[in-house]
């Protein structure tokens, strides 16, 4: 995410041309999901399923997308944005209240990220998140971010697989139970396969892969969101911005936010 580095590689962002809305009805709420008029800062050529091929894009931003048009954002297909909201157990995101209102107030399905940081005790992250995130209705599940952190300033270091995988837990639940949604799961291929994430059940995966289909780069795994680039250049966003895919199609993004639904 773009609070911690830009990647080498970029890729190639959706569909081009104007926008186009289409609704669907979910349990009472009519979700309309607007076609992505983005392009890429340095794109590529992009090997086999491309990203264009799912219609439900979205963002997720933190501090360095300082000036955001989200209506302008929202119309040119940001369906959903996940927000930097806390980092550690002392660090809130300077931008997350501003970022956070702006979305709702534009109609964007938003949720409220932390990255993990690895000097902490799980437990005590996972009370600072709390401490800053609202519980507000329609609010996309929580996330856990979850990845090495070797330019970190304060710390670098890297604990056992079972340690990493138990600390997730620990997160998870206590998150849980205040939000009454399982946090999603965010990670990069290195973290996933050092540590072998997949062991960590009950959990959707939002997977980064800027190179390859995450079904090709994280052997099968099953993931809901898909991180694809971290130079996408948004209508409504100054400067670049992650870019991710929900997995399914539009009527399948309605169902997943009903079942979600706080």
């Amino acid at each position: 995410m773009l609070h911690r580095f830009f990647p080498i590689v970029c890729l190639l962002l959706a569909a081009c041309g104007a926008p186009r809305n289409t609704p669907e009805q979910s349990s009472g709420e009519t979700v309309t999901v607007t076609t992505s008029n983005f392009s890429d800062g340095d794109p590529t050529d992009w090997p086999g399923r491309a990203p264009d091929r799912y219609p439900v894009h979205g963002i997720d931003l933190s501090r360095f997308q300082t000036a955001v048009d989200w209506p302008t954002a929202r119309a040119n297909g940001v369906n959903f944005a996940f927000i930097k909201a806390t980092e550690g157990g002392d660090l809130v995101d300077p931008m997350f209240e501003d970022h956070w209102r702006g979305a709702g107030q534009a109609g964007v399905k938003r949720g409220a990220y932390h990255f993990f940081y690895h000097c902490r005790p799980a437990a005590e992250q996972a009370r600072w998140y709390i401490r800053h995130v609202p519980r507000t209705a329609g609010a996309l599940p929580p996330v856990l971010d979850m990845e090495w952190t070797p330019t970190s300033p304060t710390c670098t270091i890297r604990r056992d697989a079972e340690t990493i995988r138990s600390e997730a837990r620990i997160f998870i639940n206590a998150v849980t139970a205040q939000y009454g949604q399982r946090p999603i799961l965010y990670t990069s291929i290195d973290f996933f396969e050092d540590n072998e994430m997949w062991r960590v059940t009950g959990v959707e995966f939002w997977l980064r892969s800027v190179a390859a289909h995450p079904h090709d780069l994280y052997d099968g795994q099953h993931w809901s969101f898909w991180q694809y680039t971290s130079t996408g250049v948004v209508p409504g966003i100054g400067g670049p911005v992650d870019v991710n895919v929900f997995a399914g199609s539009s009527t399948q993004w309605a169902g997943w936010i009903a079942a979600r639904a706080q």
